[in-house]
């Protein structure tokens, strides 16, 4: 199991890309969380296999329909033990 923190800069927030993230946990078996922070990025926790991990992050990367990503900084993590894919 791998673990990694991301904060994604652009337009991320009110564009449903929480719930883009949250799905591609969902199909891939990650768990983490993602949260709207109060600079209009998004910061995302994502835990799994490395396999499943990387597809999050690809999808974040690409993020949802009406998003605009500018940029996914991603650091190393530790596992926080999470049951599922939250939004906070």
């Amino acid at each position: 199991m791998v673990a990694r923190r991301a904060i994604v800069t652009g337009r991320v927030q009110g564009v449903f890309f929480r719930a883009h993230v949250q799905d591609a946990a969902e199909r891939h078996g990650a768990t983490g969380w993602a949260a709207n922070r109060g600079d209009g990025s998004v910061e995302i926790h994502v835990e799994g296999p490395p396999e499943a991990v990387e597809a999050v992050l690809a999808a974040a990367r690409s993020g949802s329909p009406r998003s605009q990503v500018e940029g996914v900084h991603v650091r190393d993590a530790e596992p926080e033990g999470c049951s599922g894919f939250a939004s906070r």
